[in-house]
């Protein structure tokens, strides 16, 4: 009994915070433009290399991963990730790959890695950023909000 009081307890503690900074990160984002309408919220794309750009992992660790990210993007942002990635167990669907180089070739046409960019409900865009180790989540958030008013 001991020992499944003892599991279920650990189990609990490791799913506890994996589930409160858990995002929803969409593909499309023409749904996303039509929910941000509705919602006066802005839309993040994130241009990403997940399995070859170490800067991009690195974002993602200490940005999207965090639990300051999850609270602000939960209530101010439609969440649009535009994967490129390099190996094959890995490899995206020929829609998707066609649909995330079309976002690229209006919203990243330098191929930059990683690149956040912001827009608005119409497409327009309001800002971007790439990786900067230096800055926490909280000095992330606070350039948000001065160029997302």
């Amino acid at each position: 009994m001991k020992t499944i009081l003892t599991i279920t307890f650990l189990l609990a503690a490791a799913l506890g915070p994996a589930t409160s900074t858990e995002l929803n990160w969409g593909s499309d984002f023409d749904k996303a433009k039509t929910e941000a309408a509705g919602s006066e919220t802005k839309i993040l794309i994130v241009f990403s290399g997940s399995d070859w750009c170490k800067p991009c992992i690195q974002l993602h660790r200490d940005l999207f991963e965090s639990a300051a990210f999850a609270t602000y993007a939960k209530d101010n942002l439609k969440l649009i990730k535009a994967d490129f990635p390099y190996r094959k167990k890995n490899k995206l669907s020929k829609e998707q790959t066609a649909h995330n180089e079309q976002l690229a070739s209006v919203y990243n046409p330098n191929g930059e890695f990683p690149l956040a960019v912001f827009t608005d409900a119409s497409g327009k865009v309001l800002g971007s950023f790439g990786y900067d180790k230096a800055k926490s989540p909280e000095q992330y958030i606070a350039e948000f909000k001065k160029f997302l008013k």
